[in-house]
């Protein structure tokens, strides 16, 4: 009786995560969606706590310990982190499952090796398989983090030659798996000791030269692989919901990789081997000989009054500036002007997959005006002025017309295809990639600078006055 409720148990968890994936496809339902799966994994945890084992006991108390301490700190880091930082805290936690995963499969190994248990040659390879995932998993999410808070510069990791390091690594961890399985437990841990160093270090090592426009991909791809480790875990324990879920991660990680990869024109192998270069950035209101014209708020805000159309562009300075919501407090006064407002959306817009819808759902924006790169260039081509607050890489006309660009052939969004543009930004610094943008300097173009926040709060008051 108690089995059969564990696997009903398991099949409405499973059913939750599939249904709560489905749900998350769409701003509208992500936050049902989230719901829906945690109350699954919670469904999971609470049968897997009472599901008998084999020689042994449960260690109820440990267990209260891990998920009182793990679920606190989860919590609190959760509540307290800003949105500009969703991305190091998903890199982050991404990066422990992939330790838990590592950890699972070195017990399972220290007790082969120590006579305790035994293992055929395809169980021993699943756990192989189980450590060396989650340690690149747990290394390069971990590289990944250290990015993109910017306490670690991509000239600091990477080495001449990188991509033949990170070949010579990848075969060395490889024949290091194979060697272990042949050795059986006569190998001993000291030779898995260097096979889980050497994993770590390659994990570090596979980031490393991925930066830049990249780091969005490079998210994704690390999500698929703590999935992986998380479903290869399920198969050394014989557990169907942990296999279900990894599974289901791994999919959907690897899924939005390709989708990723294809937004930006490039192929996964492209992108791995290694990021967007990098190129100084001009002064403000200069480079070389090219002067930016910039606007005063009020040239701005009559200009959007009286537009018949307006699309803003969002970007990661909008998430540092919060200024989501005054710009949706611009929208609703636009809009009550009979001005159409949309947003463009570009798939790589931010930090990672979705920062930009995520931080405009936020400010309750409705889903119906937020275009993807492709509507929204159609849309382009009939609107009176275009917004552009925070972006940088993803409108920057080199990715078309500029073959020695190291963007170019990424798809961007074409403002310049507007009447009019407007940017706002701090400086004429470059963004994300490096490189300094041309459309700064395009003769449809005005820059408004300061603080992006501050910027859009003196336009809403002037727009207020009109």
């Amino acid at each position: 009786m108690l089995i059969s409720l564990i696997n009903l148990s398991y099949l409405i968890g499973a059913v939750a995560f599939v249904w709560g994936l489905r749900l998350l496809s769409s701003p509208d339902t992500a936050r049902r969606g989230n719901i829906l799966a945690s109350i699954g994994m919670g469904i999971a945890i609470l049968a897997t706590l009472v599901a008998p084992i084999s020689g042994g006991d449960n260690n109820y108390l440990w267990i209260l310990i891990g998920l009182v301490v793990g679920g606190g700190i989860g919590w609190v880091a959760a509540k307290r982190i800003a949105m500009t930082a969703m991305p190091q805290m998903v890199s982050v936690f991404n990066g422990l499952g992939g330790a838990c995963a590592t950890v699972l499969a070195l017990a399972e190994l220290f007790k082969y090796y120590d006579g305790t248990m035994t293992m055929g040659l395809g169980q021993l390879g699943i756990v192989l398989f189980t450590l060396l995932i989650g340690a690149v998993s747990f290394t390069g999410s971990m590289l990944a983090f250290g990015k993109l808070d910017g306490r670690i510069k991509d000239k600091h990791v990477i080495l001449p030659g990188h991509t033949i390091i990170n070949i010579i690594l990848l075969v060395v961890v490889l024949a290091l798996a194979v060697w272990l399985m042949i050795q059986g437990s006569a190998a001993g841990t000291g030779l898995m000791v260097v096979f889980l160093v050497a994993s770590l270090l390659y994990g570090f090592s596979f980031v490393a030269p991925i930066g830049g426009a990249d780091m969005p991909v490079v998210i994704s791809l690390l999500n698929s692989f703590t999935g992986l480790s998380a479903a290869a875990a399920g198969l050394i324990y014989g557990n169907q919901i942990m296999l279900v879920g990894g599974i289901l991660v791994g999919a959907a990680g690897t899924i939005l990789t390709v989708l990723m990869c294809d937004a930006m024109n490039r192929s996964l192998l492209n992108v791995i081997i290694g990021g967007f270069g990098s190129a100084g950035g001009g002064s403000k209101g200069e480079s070389g000989d090219q002067v930016a014209k910039e606007a005063t708020v009020t040239d701005a805000s009559i200009q959007l009054f009286y537009a018949n159309s307006v699309m803003f562009v969002p970007g990661y300075g909008l998430a540092v500036a919060q200024a989501q919501k005054a710009l949706k407090e611009l929208d609703d006064l636009l809009e009550g002007n009979n001005v159409d407002v949309k947003y463009a959306i570009h798939p790589v817009a931010g930090r990672m997959p979705g920062h930009m819808n995520v931080l405009l759902a936020e400010a309750d924006v409705p889903y119906p005006k937020l275009l993807d790169l492709e509507d929204a260039n159609a849309a382009l081509k009939d609107t009176d002025t275009v917004v552009i607050v925070g972006a940088n890489d993803v409108v920057n006309p080199a990715a078309l017309d500029d073959p020695g660009s190291p963007i170019y052939g990424m798809p961007v969004l074409e403002v310049w295809n507007a009447k009019n543009i407007i940017v706002l930004k701090r400086s004429m610094s470059p963004g994300y990639a490096g490189i300094q943008n041309p459309l700064f300097f395009h003769e449809k173009n005005r820059m408004l600078f300061g603080d992006a926040k501050d910027s859009i709060q003196k336009l809403v008051q002037e727009v207020k006055n009109m």
